[in-house]
């Protein structure tokens, strides 16, 4: 089986270093190219040596044509206008996407379905196996506990450098909660508390966000009746399993028709 070649986005970020050593032990992945933006500190770097998974001889660049030239597909964990650009880039040259980006405008996920016709895009609010398998029970349990005898609340936490809110992987686990009650969650979802707010309304899905210190990603959805509360977690402690789960996807992907794809597709979890 011939190697796949992934370009990664971000390189010499966190999850672009995590990213780099992920594809170096990945049997069937190879690191094609490395790409950060114009003026990073880090171009010229070898990329292996900045992710300490050894000198692998490829270099840190701005140049994405180049990069993209010989690629199967790219990996992405950046920010909203570069991943939809590099949407519009997949479509064009026919790639695997994998979109790890959250935050994303109604615009923007628009613009990646219409990518989506051409370039085979993998997009999921979280890349790791535990947190799609619990997508699954949630979905499941919002269908057995109706919203008169059952409130569900969803709780985030994760460092204090993330900038949007709720986080990506709370939005799935919404979307999998109005899912089982066959609602919409734009239509149910509670994102802010404040101030004398009146009794919770039925139906509703609310969410609550913390950020702080270095934690990777916690989520729990809380389903509370009367005296009895059910509560499904995932804590995240090292943010290789969303490169894991990234890396999967791109191989996963390579071999499908073009479309929009999520986690759930990759790890046969989809209905």
């Amino acid at each position: 089986m011939s190697e796949t070649k992934l370009v990664v986005l971000g390189a010499a970020g966190r999850m672009g270093r995590t990213l780099v050593s992920v594809i170096q032990e990945t049997e069937g992945a190879r690191l094609h190219a490395a790409l950060e933006h114009s003026g990073s500190p880090a171009l010229g770097d070898d990329a292996g040596t900045l992710a300490g998974a050894g000198h692998l001889g490829v270099t840190i660049t701005d140049d994405v044509n180049t990069a993209l030239d010989g690629a199967d597909g790219i990996i992405d964990f950046t920010v909203p206008v570069a991943s939809t650009g590099f949407a519009a880039l997949a479509a064009k040259r026919g790639l695997v996407h994998v979109i790890g980006t959250t935050g994303f405008s109604a615009e923007d996920e628009a613009d990646i379905a219409a990518a989506a016709k051409s370039a085979r895009i993998v997009k999921s609010g979280n890349m790791s196996l535990g947190v799609n398998l619990l997508a699954g029970l949630v979905e499941k349990a919002a269908r057995a506990l109706g919203p008169d005898a059952f409130d569900i609340e969803i709780l985030e936490m994760h460092h204090r450098h993330k900038v949007d809110a709720p986080s990506g992987t709370a939005l799935l686990l919404g979307e999998a909660a109005a899912k089982g009650r066959n609602v919409k969650l734009a239509d149910n979802s509670v994102r802010v508390r404040d101030g004398h707010t009146g009794p919770r309304e039925a139906g509703a899905i609310g969410f609550a966000t913390l950020r702080g210190g270095s934690v990777v990603g916690d989520h729990s959805v809380i389903l509370a009746g009367e005296g009895e509360r059910i509560e499904l977690s995932h804590l995240a402690a090292d943010r290789a399993i969303f490169a894991r789960g990234a890396v999967r996807g791109a191989l996963w992907a390579k071999d499908q028709a073009p479309g929009l794809y999520s986690m759930r597709d990759v790890l046969g979890l989809a209905d």
